[in-house]
């Protein structure tokens, strides 16, 4: 049956038809809906995990018992299960494995734009990469075959264009696969260093086969042209652009296995042309691979750059061909920087730092929008728990100065817990923030260990945070509603006076999950429009008409955030 997928849910598909049985994942833009729609599938245990490298352990797990596993991840969650990932190539797999990583070229919402081909260069193993949906189903059942044919887990490297993007795909059905059975094999399994070395050799003559597949594997094709002047080599969306722009004008060699790279097949498309175009987005990995095999004819980065994601127009512009304008509109349009929703209980805790004039370290997270003005309050921004850690690095060069570091519920339980231990254990004095909405907001509101709830909709024990906290050896810990500004002026003002590690809960649920039946009206009568509200809170519902502030009911929830700083009870909350 032939349906429109995006890449993500056709990759997903994939998955399902190729008799996958386990998943694994941590949540993360813009890889998130491969598992959550293969949790569709009845057929296949598909489980959130607090991170990435026990996402990536446990499907190794169920590779182990013979089972075909999936973990998925995006660029950055790779750094998090590299340790396993590195060994994993020395041990194989037993059960075909396939590891889902999602790039995000022109960094959409990431922190940086890594190119995850490294990854797959460094720890020698076989990286495929789709360019549409179609691709995206084909290349997921391929990896299992792969990883089974050559003992290795996969790589399947997704991108931001292709996993948020619709095309046609023709879907089958599921080939149910009989599990291998497991064996005890110590030589294989257990890398300590007298295994690992005699494993090395067998690593490098992997790399060696899966060459020769890539030499006359489908995946990797060469589609003539009519002009042998010029030929581009690419793969992903590059190569979707590339075909966009030149139609048949030119040669194309489009790879799908982007490692290990084929080599007389470049070699040989080289000699067919003049001169060798490589087009291929961040890093120039292709290109690299073509001079050293010889390759003299080729370009690449010196004509595209390794920043930001591509486009059609960019790709004619550097070939010099005929650019697409398109219809401009009659007036520009106005920038909308991403902000906090209306409601969102995070905001109540930034005010309240803002008014104490505190260094705050950030987290990765929807609190990260704390940075936009009004509010502007986020000083460090850098990966997942570092807020925690970097807070323990000043304190220690600066003792008398107060430090706040704030991490979200998912994010404490992901990379959260190692730095708290590291505070405790080595004596620091900060205060630690958990902003507690009840959900992985930033990336569509999973759930995770201290949610009470499972991804296959199971009603388990919740992970309470505090008793965690306790645990850890945290003596000084509350909980306060983050929507009463009172009560979290309180609380910051209490403990940050107090010595060693403190923590503050901030806890209300995100304003995207819950259904509020109030909302917010501000009373001409006594307004003096002094603009407190709007200046100092910065909520969208709050919003100019003319020179009066006015709250939009359709944005409002209710919260009341900005009727507690209205020195003139001016806003009023209403059913």
């Amino acid at each position: 049956m032939k349906t429109l997928m995006l890449g993500n849910e056709a990759a997903a598909r994939g998955l399902f038809e190729a008799g996958c049985s386990f998943v694994s994942s941590y949540p993360g833009t813009p890889s998130t809906e491969i598992t959550e729609c293969a949790a569709k599938y009845p057929e296949i245990y598909a489980e959130w995990a607090p991170n990435e490298k026990v996402a990536m352990e446990a499907a190794f797990g169920a590779s182990l018992s013979g089972r075909r596993s999936f973990c998925g991840m995006k660029h950055v969650g790779l750094n998090v299960a590299a340790d396993p990932l590195f060994t994993l190539s020395y041990t194989g797999v037993r059960g075909g494995m396939v590891i889902g990583v999602a790039d995000d070229a022109g960094m959409h919402s990431s922190q940086n734009e890594q190119d995850s081909r490294h990854y797959a260069i460094a720890a020698k193993l076989p990286m495929l990469e789709p360019s549409d949906a179609a691709e995206s189903l084909a290349f997921a059942k391929l990896a299992y075959e792969l990883s089974e044919k050559f003992d290795t887990p996969v790589l399947l490297k997704m991108c931001t264009r292709v996993a948020h993007a619709q095309s046609v795909v023709e879907t089958s059905e599921r080939q149910e696969v009989a599990p291998i059975p497991y064996e005890k094999d110590i030589a294989k399994f257990v890398m300590m260093p007298a295994c690992a070395r005699a494993r090395h050799p067998i690593v490098e003559q992997r790399t060696l086969a899966l060459q020769a597949w890539a030499e006359t594997a489908d995946v990797n094709r060469v589609e003539d042209g009519a002009d042998h002047s010029i030929g581009l080599i690419s793969s992903s969306t590059s190569y979707q652009y590339v075909k966009e722009v030149c139609g048949d004008k030119y040669p194309v060699l489009k790879l799908g296995m982007i490692h290990p790279l084929p080599v007389e097949k470049i070699r040989a498309f080289a000699k067919s042309v003049e001169k060798v175009i490589v087009v291929e987005e961040l890093d120039g990995i292709i290109e690299a691979h073509c001079r050293s095999i010889g390759v003299t004819n080729v370009t690449g980065k010196e004509l595209f750059g390794c920043i930001g994601e591509f486009s059609q127009n960019y790709i004619a512009e550097k070939l010099g061909m005929a650019v697409h304008t398109g219809h401009k509109l009659d007036e520009s349009i106005p920038a909308r920087p991403p902000v906090m929703c209306a409601g969102c209980p995070h905001r109540g805790l930034f005010y309240t730092l803002k008014k104490n004039k505190l260094t705050v370290l950030g987290d990765i997270g929807c609190y990260t929008l704390g940075n936009a003005k009004p509010l502007d309050m986020v000083d460090t921004c850098l990966c997942m728990g570092a807020g925690i850690t970097m807070a323990q690095g000043l304190q220690r060069v600066e003792p008398d100065k107060r430090y706040f570091s704030f991490v979200g519920d998912s994010t404490f339980f992901a990379s959260g817990l190692t730095g708290i231990v590291n505070a405790v254990y080595n004596e620091a004095s900060l205060t630690l923030c958990i902003l507690d909405n009840s959900t992985t907001a930033m990336t569509g509101h999973q759930p995770h260990p201290g949610t009470g709830r499972t991804m296959m909709g199971n009603v388990v024990e919740k992970v309470d945070i505090t008793k965690v906290l306790e645990g850890i050896g945290v003596k000084n810990t509350v909980t306060v509603d983050a929507l009463d500004l009172n009560a979290c002026v309180d609380a910051v003002l209490k403990l940050s006076a107090m010595k060693g590690v403190k923590a503050i809960i901030f806890k209300s649920p995100c304003a995207a999950i819950i259904k509020s039946f109030r909302t917010c009206r501000i009373a001409e009568d006594r307004c003096v429009n002094c603009r407190t509200c709007i200046n100092e809170i910065g909520c969208p519902a709050l919003v100019l008409e003319g020179d009066v502030v006015r709250i939009d009911s359709g944005l409002c929830t209710g919260c009341g955030l900005c009727s507690q700083i209205c020195s003139v009870d001016a806003i009023e909350t209403v059913k």
